[in-house]
């Protein structure tokens, strides 16, 4: 069975979005898109907060938002009680994410990385495991309760 993904951009990163999109399909990837469809200008949060809620409600397994800088996307990500969305501008930041904080979206800074980054590091988060020891009991004391 293949992962399910979420996916979802500003209008600086719906560029991205497509290449990534076909990216995944071609890997074997069910993914859903979240928008926008075109390059117009947007507000992140209308797009952020659907892909957010779709990971947190396990609709999907995991997420991937892009944006300019990747900070107002992962910022709304992280209201939702159930998300750890993490900013990766390098290969090991993805896999960290995954191993260490067990992350479950990814945010993209398409305006910094390549298109060829971005794929690395989107198939190293959706490939890597998370560790759990040490990394579960202080994943554990993220949420606010």
């Amino acid at each position: 069975m293949s992962k399910k993904i979420a996916i979802g951009s500003d209008h600086a990163g719906v560029e991205y979005k497509a290449i990534l999109i076909d990216f995944l399909q071609s890997n074997g990837y069910e993914v859903q898109d979240f928008g926008p469809a075109t390059a117009d200008s947007v507000d992140y949060p209308d797009f952020a907060h659907p892909v957010a809620s779709s990971v947190e409600n396990k609709e999907n397994e995991l997420g991937i938002l892009i944006c300019g800088s990747a900070n107002g996307v992962a910022i709304t990500a992280n209201k939702h009680q159930g998300i750890r969305a993490a900013i990766a501008w390098q290969n090991e930041i993805s896999a960290l994410a995954r191993q260490h904080n067990d992350a479950n979206i990814v945010c993209i800074p398409a305006r910094f990385i390549d298109i060829e980054l971005a794929k690395k590091i989107v198939d190293t988060f959706l490939t890597t495991e998370f560790e759990g020891g040490r990394h579960g009991n202080r994943v554990n004391k993220i949420a606010c309760q």
